[in-house]
């Protein structure tokens, strides 16, 4: 069984950065992929970012990119997702997940979730 903890949310003003972390624990068996979702009231779980656990390579969904980074510290089994240039549309519950196979963004194929984080953005 894998568990995901999720970390960081909060309150940010407009431009600001937060990090959110993610840490793992149990196993995973053979290819498999980091994800980070998120849910704004209302509105369906959207794909944020990806990371492929093995060899670093990263994906981003259109909204976020160039304003947030994925990462990984494979010691310490945690993903971050380092989110910059904060903006009120940003403001949503942030899930981190594991996929087991090929990367795909659709949340209904990822096999592992964590509990989420607030994260909210005034402006």
């Amino acid at each position: 069984q894998v568990q995901l903890v999720e970390s960081g949310g909060g309150l940010v003003q407009t431009g600001g950065s937060l990090r959110l972390s993610c840490a793992v624990s149990g196993r995973t068996y053979g290819t498999y992929y980091m994800g980070w979702f998120r849910q704004a009231p209302g509105k369906e779980r959207e794909f944020v970012a990806t990371i492929r656990w093995s060899s670093g390579s990263t994906n981003y969904g259109d909204s976020v990119k160039g304003r947030f980074t994925i990462s990984k510290d494979n010691a310490k089994n945690t993903v971050y997702l380092q989110m910059d240039s904060l903006k009120p549309e940003d403001t949503a519950v942030y899930y981190c997940a594991v996929r087991q196979g090929l990367h795909t963004t659709n949340s209904n194929l990822y096999n592992y979730w964590g509990q989420g984080t607030q994260v909210t953005v005034s402006s």
